[in-house]
């Protein structure tokens, strides 16, 4: 009762009740309320912690900048619903929110301009790269397979870039969260969920070493063409075992191993593709069971599929460890041999 009452008294002023519905559309910094709504920044960041406070808002913090979303239930949240009720309460013709709308669409194509221009200044890299292996589609399609094999509610991807992966599986899960350390990424991201009306997707500012989540939160974890930048492989898949949920599934699609060399030079690469039996022994390290991998021939790239699973009756593993699985052991595929 003590939070329903909560919850009714944060949303019982204009102001915050017009900020409820903008969160609802998109996630927002607070400059961007404070130029939809016109009003001071110290105000608006009142009426913010008002509304986290109770509930009806969740914040997440990304280097200086804070964004707020309105609360998802899957995300603990106590006042998720309620939220909900409130803004199907207001009239859709609405004055005051009609305007709020037209300053909010303005605020959106301003983010598909800079995610436009990103895409643009790097295009040509990622089509060289793509040209190289077997038409992404076919990638797409495989993964989608892979990770569906069982009902999904929560979906984690680390690495996710243009936020593809939480494109593929929107339509079967409840909630899905991507994380990536390029704010560049994150914009391009964002736009493409907020343009396609993907509300119960996010993406935020994280490292893939130190994942700021709970134990077994997700039941699946995907990492997408990411793990052959990481200098400790085994760490990011422990990492990625320990938000696991038991039961759950961790997926990696990545190369396999490959000579070429260019796109360690030119692309960053920290590995030259993966060894099967690397990826099986850092599963089993993070106290995971491999499956049978999928694999997609390419002229020069071979794509691999991977995955593994979390026992249903398994406790949590431990946080990431530094020598997780010892990524050094066995550095066949390793940029540096």
């Amino acid at each position: 009762m003590d939070q329903l009452l909560l919850g009714l008294k944060a949303a019982a002023e204009g102001t915050r009740l017009r900020i409820l519905s903008l969160c609802a559309h998109v996630e927002l910094t607070v400059s961007d309320l404070v130029r939809v709504l016109g009003q001071s920044q110290p105000r608006v960041s009142r009426h913010l912690k008002l509304l986290v406070e109770a509930g009806l808002l969740e914040r997440h913090q990304e280097g200086n900048w804070a964004w707020y979303r309105l609360a998802e239930a899957s995300g603990g949240a106590r006042n998720a619903e309620l939220a909900r009720q409130l803004i199907d309460l207001i009239p859709e013709n609405d004055e005051v929110q009609a305007l709020d709308l037209v300053r909010l669409e303005e605020i959106k194509a301003e983010r598909a301009r800079i995610a436009a221009d990103y895409f643009r200044a790097n295009a040509a890299s990622w089509s060289e790269v793509r040209a190289l292996h077997v038409d992404p589609a076919q990638v797409d399609a495989a993964l989608r397979q892979v990770v569906l094999r069982q009902p999904i509610d929560t979906l984690l991807d680390i690495g996710t870039g243009t936020g593809r992966v939480l494109e593929l599986v929107a339509p079967e899960v409840t909630s899905a969260i991507g994380i990536d350390l390029s704010r560049e990424m994150l914009a391009v991201a964002r736009h493409n969920l907020d343009k396609d009306g993907l509300r119960h997707c996010q993406v935020r500012h994280a490292d893939m070493y130190q994942l700021p989540f709970a134990h077994e939160r997700f039941d699946a974890v995907t990492l997408h063409m990411v793990l052959h930048y990481s200098e400790r492989p085994a760490q990011v898949l422990a990492e990625a075992a320990r938000v696991l949920k038991p039961g759950g599934r961790v997926v990696v699609v990545d190369f396999a191993p490959h000579g070429m060399t260019a796109l360690i030079d030119q692309h960053a690469h920290c590995w030259a593709g993966f060894e099967d039996g690397d990826i099986r022994r850092w599963f089993r390290a993070a106290s995971l069971s491999p499956e049978e991998p999928v694999l997609l021939d390419g002229d020069p790239l071979t794509v691999a599929i991977w995955s593994a699973a979390r026992p249903a009756n398994d406790a949590a593993p431990e946080a990431a460890r530094d020598d997780a699985g010892d990524d050094a052991g066995d550095d066949a595929g390793r940029a540096a041999s």
